[in-house]
């Protein structure tokens, strides 16, 4: 069975308020976007990766991440859309001859091999899963004033991260009926999300790692570089 990683470098990191995209900045003395592809390039679960960019960014991948550090399997290199979910359907185009698929946003420095073997001893089976970690905080919402409306029962809230992972033709259909029934308005946020709404597939929530953080802000960056102390120094 072949499994691919398609990993998503297209953010603008505009929330960073710094002229370097943020998979480009450096964690340590390599760029966020490398310790995710080094994490599938080493992983004996993954086949094959897809690194998908914008355009303008493409070479730059190449040349930079991809031959500078050796990601072998990542063999191809394919432009984003405008949203998220087009950036998905793109790199799950790429593929051919794939029976699962790996979803994960490159901006998600520290996902490793544990996680990816999690993610593999349910997959087969359940077609569908993604990773995340129980939530911390009490959680509540809020009414269009501002009012709390109710409080949410934290032993069942979780914070999803990625990678989400499927059956290849599974997440592949669901896209395919995203585009062809126009869902933007439904706010779909992920690609679990979508497999729960168009598919009918319930998705198996697999223990990440609250160190598995997505570099958004600059708050985020100086938390990736105490992890990496952690693990790598």
């Amino acid at each position: 069975m072949k499994t691919a990683a398609v990993v998503l470098a297209g953010g603008s990191g505009s929330r960073m308020h710094s002229n370097v995209k943020k998979q480009y900045m450096l964690i340590g003395d390599k760029p966020v976007l490398y310790y995710s592809l080094n994490a599938f390039q080493s992983s004996r679960r993954i086949d094959e990766i897809v690194l998908v960019c914008s355009e303008n960014d493409i070479d730059r991948c190449r040349k930079e991440i991809v031959e500078a550090f050796g990601i072998t399997k990542a063999r191809k290199i394919v432009a984003g859309g405008k949203e998220r979910h087009d950036s998905v359907y793109e790199g799950l185009k790429a593929l051919s001859d794939c029976d699962y698929v790996m979803i994960h946003d490159g901006a998600r420095p520290f996902v490793d091999e544990a996680m990816i073997e999690r993610i593999w001893a349910e997959l087969p089976q359940v077609r569908a899963c993604t990773v995340g970690m129980p939530v911390k905080d009490t959680i509540k919402m809020s009414n269009e004033s501002g009012y709390v409306e109710k409080t949410l029962p934290r032993e069942k809230l979780w914070m999803i991260q990625t990678p989400q992972s499927f059956s290849y033709e599974l997440i592949l259909h669901a896209h395919e009926q995203r585009i062809q029934n126009d869902l933007e308005e439904l706010k779909i946020t992920d690609d679990a999300m979508l497999v729960e709404y168009k598919e009918g597939v319930p998705v198996k929530l697999i223990e990440g790692s609250y160190e598995n953080i997505k570099i958004t802000t600059p708050e985020d960056l100086t938390l990736a570089e105490a992890i990496w102390g952690h693990r790598f120094a």
